[in-house]
């Protein structure tokens, strides 16, 4: 059965995508977004960025330079665990700003695009700021267009290692597969269509990971994945992002698209991972992909990662293409 999934998996190629930028939400939440006009300014010795009150100043470089090497790491800690799994070559890193694009084609030529228009590089892109959302909600158009060029494609956050082929568990010939995120846990034999709707009115599946082939119920689902979030903008009383949209869409398309929930004891979301030593014991050896979020700040990940030996970016940097960064 794992064999047949992996040829339906990648009878057409498939590209495996992680969207990318330096502003990441949760790093610079003391920082605001660092782009590239602040670290070509950080090169000339003065680190600023401006905000809604104007330029202010932010600290030196070499704190940013420490927090943009972070962030790379972090790059480099998923990308080894996908080597190991055989998949490098197909991996697509869509960058959000010139300095990712850059510094990943520079060491790995080929592997990064950049999708215009760029997004200002000074805006703030806390979790919940309209700086983030405006990074999120460009995920759907970027699966969107490599579907159409015919293409599968499997989205990944960078917080996430893998243990095994994921490829391996794509039962099926569906036309989008995804993740749950809640921490309950779920029998072994559980349901693998799109979960029912929580407090919110809305499933609560992660838009973390996400295969889709290039099937016409799966460009419905993008297409109605950027709907709601045109529908749903951000604002100062409702701070939204991708998820709840990805969600609404899902449920309101059920109809229409082909979808399969990924069995938990393979794809566990951190909040089970993490902090369930009974499930996690009762399960060894099913886990494939381990996310790491309920957690904030790429520090505390690298921690909870270290303690679970899933910290490969120190030891092991010399397995990735892009070397130790």
């Amino acid at each position: 059965m794992q064999d047949t999934a992996r040829s339906n998996a990648l009878s057409i190629r498939t590209a495996l995508v992680v969207v990318y930028a330096f502003e990441n939400p949760h790093q610079f939440e003391k920082f605001g977004g660092i782009g590239q006009e602040l670290v070509m300014k950080c090169r000339f010795g003065k680190t600023v960025e401006r905000n809604e009150m104007g330029w202010v100043e932010l600290g030196g470089c070499r704190e940013v330079e420490k927090h943009l090497n972070l962030i790379f790491r972090f790059l480099n800690n998923w990308l080894i665990s996908v080597v190991r799994q055989g998949h490098q070559d197909n991996v697509l890193v869509i960058a959000e700003d010139y300095n990712t694009l850059f510094k990943v084609n520079q060491k790995w030529p080929g592997h990064a695009v950049l999708i215009p228009p760029v997004l200002e590089a000074s805006s703030a892109h806390k979790f919940g700021s309209l700086g983030f959302f405006n990074f999120t909600a460009r995920r759907p158009q970027h699966l969107l267009n490599i579907l159409e060029l015919g293409y599968n494609v499997m989205y990944n956050d960078v917080d996430m290692v893998w243990l095994k082929d994921p490829f391996l568990y794509l039962e099926g010939n569906h036309d989008i597969y995804f993740m749950d995120d809640v921490a309950a846990v779920k029998p072994l034999n559980h349901s693998h269509d799109l979960p029912p709707p929580g407090k919110k009115g809305r499933p609560y599946v992660c838009s973390c990971m996400i295969f889709l082939r290039p099937t016409d119920g799966a460009k419905l689902a993008m297409r109605k994945w950027i709907e709601e979030l045109q529908e749903q903008p951000w604002t100062r009383a409702k701070k939204a992002n991708d998820q709840p949209a990805f969600n609404w869409a899902l449920m309101k398309n059920a109809d229409q698209v082909d979808m399969y929930l990924l069995p938990q004891s393979a794809f566990p979301t951190g909040g089970l991972y993490f902090k369930n030593k009974t499930w996690v014991r009762e399960t060894k050896g099913s886990h494939v992909i381990i996310h790491n979020n309920y957690i904030l700040g790429f520090e505390k990940k690298i921690k909870r990662f270290r303690d679970y030996g899933l910290w490969l970016a120190d030891d092991y940097s010399s397995e990735s293409p892009l070397g130790r960064l």
